[in-house]
């Protein structure tokens, strides 16, 4: 049976914890096995350590210092803050993310309300529809609000249609039937303009 060569970072350390052990003999037990396991946990810290990681024997070490200044140290009272408080301690925890600001009511909004009330006139059902989408998009309105304007478009755009098939199937028109149905065409879009608009009129803070 054969035992594998020690790497050269293990003799390193090894080496060290040999040499601290030499010149600790005149400290009592408790204090030699207190210094011995607190240099061995540094040396495992500090190969891990959440800041700064060392993977170099010799760097830690170093850092260490001679194992003769430990053990005076020790005699003391008091080992050094590095060997005592080794990289255990992990950074502090990020700050959680500042949601960002939400605005006001921009542009594309109040170019939604615009083409449900005044565009309703200028084309009928088209810039309704197109004003629904704009606000469907928008986060400034809730769901509800989404639904009651799509209700009230949608119920332009039927009754329209619906007149539009019923006077056409007359045998006579007249100018007044164009105007119920143009009338017809704006009422519900305008409805859900004005729906919309108070949503942002009465949206908090």
């Amino acid at each position: 049976m054969t035992t594998a060569p020690l790497a050269h970072t293990d003799v390193i350390v090894l080496d060290y914890l040999a040499a601290l052990w030499a010149q600790s003999e005149d400290l009592s037990p408790e204090q030699r096995d207190s210094l011995m396991s607190t240099v061995a946990d540094y040396i495992a810290a500090r190969r891990v350590a959440a800041v700064d990681p060392l993977e170099d024997a010799a760097a830690i070490v170093r850092r260490l210092g001679p194992p003769e200044d430990l053990v005076a140290a020790m005699r003391r009272g008091a080992l050094p803050p590095h060997v005592r408080l080794p990289a255990l301690v992990l950074p502090p925890p990020p700050a959680p993310p500042v949601p960002p600001a939400r605005s006001g009511p921009g542009g594309a909004e109040y170019a939604a309300v615009g083409m449900l009330t005044a565009g309703a006139f200028v084309l009928p059902a088209v810039a309704p529809v197109a004003g629904m989408l704009l606000a469907t998009a928008s986060p400034h309105w809730t769901p509800a609000q989404k639904v009651t304007g799509w209700a009230l478009t949608a119920g332009t755009v039927a009754g329209g249609f619906v007149l539009t098939v019923l006077f056409t199937a007359m045998p006579f028109s007249s100018p007044f039937e164009l105007v119920l149905i143009y009338m017809a065409m704006c009422f519900g879009s305008i409805a859900a303009g004005a729906v919309l608009l108070a949503g942002l009129r009465n949206k908090p803070a």
